[in-house]
């Protein structure tokens, strides 16, 4: 971890993990639209590659931080794509990032609550769940799909609160996005860790005002000790 306002982990009972980009390699999700979906795009519409880039990265800017920009069944009527297919074609780029597990299992041990929340759509979850076998490694999933509302919006972490109570001074939220990250930080959560590399193949980033985690061996010790 980097910056001066690490985490207090005495503090931490519930720890909020994001999905794609923080436990798993985000350059499936890279690869997969900016590579894979317009190849496709491209076969079925007899057009050139850089063509199909052309017509299909504005449309995917536009809708980026709204449930459109994850819903798989979105993308298939938009484009005319089996997007769910798509993804198994590629599924063998799915993969956990180091010491994922461990730190699964180091903070089973000491008894804080394991939730996953994600973006993904249904479809999207149900594969790499089944790709990782991760699912074992948390008390709760939560898919903001079943609320109709992104975590980038505020009014998510109210609609949470109903189906998984938890106290925001004492739950700490790791995730790659820095939109989600704010909105998480506005609705009061205390303790925040945003993701440097979430794609292993890409370059750094800048974390903002939020402590950057590098890696999840870092946090293994700390999540050892059990909360105060």
């Amino acid at each position: 971890m980097t910056n001066a306002t690490e985490p207090d982990w005495s503090a931490i009972h519930t720890l909020f993990l994001d999905m794609d980009g923080t436990l798993l390699d985000l350059h499936f999700d890279n690869y997969f639209w900016q590579e894979h979906v317009p190849q496709r795009y491209a076969e079925i519409n007899e057009l050139e590659i850089e063509r199909a880039r052309e017509l299909l990265y504005p449309r995917f800017q536009a809708a980026e931080g709204t449930m459109e920009w994850y819903c798989v069944d979105y993308w298939s009527q938009e484009l005319g794509l089996d997007i769910a297919m798509l993804k198994e074609e590629v599924d063998h780029l799915i993969a956990i990032h180091p010491h994922v597990v461990d730190f699964l299992e180091a903070l089973e041990r000491s008894g804080r609550r394991r939730v996953l929340v994600t973006n993904a759509h249904q479809k999207s979850l149900a594969l790499k769940m089944e790709k990782t076998q991760l699912a074992g490694h948390f008390e709760k999933i939560i898919c903001t799909h079943d609320f109709g509302k992104p975590k980038e919006e505020t009014s998510f972490w109210d609609a949470l609160q109903a189906v998984e109570p938890f106290e925001p001074a004492s739950t700490l939220l790791i995730d790659d996005s820095l939109p989600v990250l704010r909105s998480a930080h506005s609705y009061g959560i205390k303790h925040l860790l945003a993701v440097r590399n979430p794609d292993t193949r890409g370059a750094a980033r800048d974390t903002a005002d939020f402590t950057a985690l590098d890696h999840f061996e870092s946090l293994l010790e700390l999540a050892e000790r059990s909360p105060a």
